[in-house]
């Protein structure tokens, strides 16, 4: 596992800096440019590097539905997006990056295929279309026999993590997580975590709507639903909580420190993802790794067999693992 200093070396910052910023101190005063470097380089680091070996293809673009600026707040898709150049770079693709404030920039390039990472709704895919039919959805299933698609057992991971905190002799479990919109507004979506959480529950008399908090998939959502918990729980609080996400899962980690609730003795954390930050932050954070990388590199594949004349289309739905650290017991 690369270190902290690791980091700061190859940043050229203090490791203190980005010990704050991978812990996402507030108090920090830091450029967006320098989180977003570090964020960056603490993924590449836990990425196998491979040489190149083939020669130049046609053109393909990273579609991204989020600004550069709202992928430091959800690093899952900052770490699929890397996946993605990994893969182009060793296939020596030529890659073009289209983050939501430069759509624009996708009509002026001369596009074969796209690899669109978020969730788009039918209007959108219909003006993405109109540029190449050529095209890989990533983390989201469009739900149309024309698209390719990499998505995660989501269900499968909230088992695994509510199967553990029963076996453990949890009988009070929480879950914070957050809810997507498409970027316009034209639906809200159904999580699977949340809607399997609460499936589960129901299965075992244990359903209670008043464990269940939802808002967006942020540090700052995280941090603020924690404490709307303790508030309304106090000593009742639920010993073990499921967060949606690991970004969320660090804003809970600091409201439980604040509160002088100690973790993972007083209440167990899970979250999802296994983000680099995940092993950095303190005590190190449970989770459900989900590959990122692999899905990355799977949606290059698949569009390469796209661009090359496969017809029918593909869904790939990838697995996860869970790793238990020191936030949980």
């Amino acid at each position: 596992m690369a270190t902290i200093k690791d980091i700061a070396l190859k940043v050229k910052c203090s490791p203190s800096t980005v010990s704050r910023v991978l812990n996402y101190d507030e108090t920090l005063s830091v450029s967006d440019d320098t989180k977003k470097r570090i964020f960056e380089v603490a993924e590449e680091l836990s990425y196998s590097k491979k040489s190149g070996k083939k020669s130049l293809t046609p053109k393909i673009a990273v579609i991204h539905w989020y600004t550069e600026k709202e992928e430091l707040n959800d690093l899952y898709y900052m770490s699929i997006r890397l996946g993605v150049e990994q893969r182009c770079q060793e296939e020596r693709l030529d890659l073009v990056k289209i983050f939501k404030d430069n759509y624009e920039d996708l009509e002026k390039e001369n596009i074969q295929g796209m690899i669109a990472v978020g969730k788009f709704s039918n209007d959108e895919i219909a003006s993405l279309t109109k540029v190449t039919p050529n095209i890989v959805f990533v983390d989201y299933d469009p739900g149309q026999e024309m698209y390719d698609s990499v998505v995660v057992d989501f269900e499968k991971a909230t088992y695994k993590v509510l199967d553990y905190f029963v076996s453990r002799g949890h009988e009070r479990i929480g879950y914070i997580g957050g809810r997507e919109t498409f970027r316009d507004a034209s639906a809200e979506l159904q999580d699977e975590r949340e809607s399997t959480f609460k499936l589960y529950m129901d299965a075992r008399g244990e359903a209670d709507e008043a464990y269940v908090y939802t808002g967006s998939f942020t540090v700052d959502d995280g941090y603020a639903l924690m404490n709307q918990a303790i508030d309304e729980f106090g000593d009742e609080l639920p010993t073990a909580f499921f967060v949606g996400n690991d970004t969320m899962a660090i804003g809970c980690l600091r409201a439980l420190h604040e509160q002088g609730i100690t973790i993972p003795e007083r209440v167990s954390l899970i979250g999802v993802n296994d983000i680099s930050v995940s092993k950095y932050v303190y005590p190190a954070l449970s989770t459900v790794k989900v590959y990122t990388e692999l899905m990355g590199e799977t949606a290059v594949g698949l569009l390469m067999e796209r661009i090359s004349g496969r017809k029918i289309a593909k869904k790939v739905t990838m697995s996860t693992k869970l790793k238990l650290r020191k936030s949980s017991k």
